[in-house]
């Protein structure tokens, strides 16, 4: 199998769709002569052509309310954010539109909004947010964040054959520093699945993304304290696996909820209130949060280090939950 980094992964996944269903077209800003961003559509242009390739003016209202009228007339639409910050600018069509049409009288809307998402690469506080909660609240959308090259692979394929709206977080940290080996098969990885990523016994940590790695570097160093933990990736938000958290929560009988997300209203909230109400009488100890402050993204790298939560921030909730 070919070492792929996460971006590569993600590309070849719309590429192969590309090819594999001609109702899936790719539109947003700079994504055709200039291959996007980061260049996730890099070489696409000259491959399936302008009809397939749409480079879009800078209004994010205009690109997510022609990919619903395109996704309502038998179109697979993946649009592209230049980065997850500006989909603010397109949020009522997403949230009062895409999300709710099927709802209100039955058609599908298989389309995509993918962009880099997080922090981590001093980009500030308007190109560095995760706001995957904003649309993790609205029914009628689904919510990914995968943290492998495997499953952006996997889960970009996944979401462009799903006939509901789909929000796809790829952490731009990720982009170049994730590389592992992807099948050059098809293969697709299920929506609302999470993933044991590390066996443990003492301390579960849930977690998504970026901050997969974060709690496996933590899991690697606490084990030399012979204190073992458990890391699961919930890779999708909405739907999320609420059987694998509360197995893992049952098993260990302490959770960590580590996000890279504000503290305040973040999926870890969420899942305490799940674990709170389905295992309350399996726990042995609090419920525990690492998440960044109730901040904007600072730029300075020192604070923008200190904003992010980290392995050693992993590491001491831990010890203290332990010890509780």
């Amino acid at each position: 199998m070919p070492l792929l980094t996460y971006l590569e992964a993600i590309r070849q996944g719309l590429w192969e769709e590309m090819e594999r269903d001609s109702s899936v077209f790719v539109m947003g800003e700079d994504i055709g002569v200039y291959g996007g961003a980061f260049k996730v559509t890099a070489g696409m242009l000259e491959k399936f052509g302008e009809d397939r390739v749409v480079d879009t003016p800078i209004c994010e209202s205009a690109i997510v309310g022609a990919a619903i009228g395109a996704a309502m007339m038998g179109m697979r639409p993946v649009v592209e954010m230049q980065f997850m910050d500006f989909i603010a600018c397109g949020f009522d069509q997403i949230v009062n539109m895409a999300a709710k049409l099927h709802y209100r009288w039955g058609p599908a809307v298989p389309m995509v909004i993918r962009g880099p998402s997080g922090a981590g690469v001093h980009g500030g506080p308007y190109h560095s947010q995760s706001n995957e909660m904003w649309f993790v609240h609205t029914p009628g959308l689904k919510v990914v964040a995968p943290a492998t090259a495997f499953d952006a692979k996997g889960l970009i394929k996944a979401a462009i054959r799903d006939d509901n709206p789909i929000i796809f977080y790829e952490h731009k940290f990720l982009y170049r520093r994730i590389k592992e080996e992807v099948p050059q098969q098809d293969y697709v990885v299920p929506i609302g699945k999470a993933v044991v990523r590390r066996p443990g016994t003492d301390i579960a940590v849930i977690t998504y993304g970026a901050m997969v790695w974060t709690a496996l570097e933590a899991a690697g160093e606490l084990e030399k304290e012979g204190l073992s933990l458990e890391v699961v990736d919930l890779r999708s938000l909405l739907p999320y696996d609420e059987d694998t958290v509360l197995a893992s929560a049952r098993k260990c009988s302490k959770v960590i909820l580590l996000h890279e997300d504000t503290r305040t209203g973040g999926m870890g909230g969420e899942l305490a209130a799940v674990i709170a109400e389905e295992a309350f009488e399996d726990l042995d100890g609090p419920i525990v949060r690492v998440a960044a402050p109730d901040t904007p993204v600072p730029f300075a790298p020192p604070l923008e280090e200190y904003f992010l939560p980290n392995s050693h921030k992993v590491m001491e909730a831990a010890r203290r939950l332990a010890a509780y």
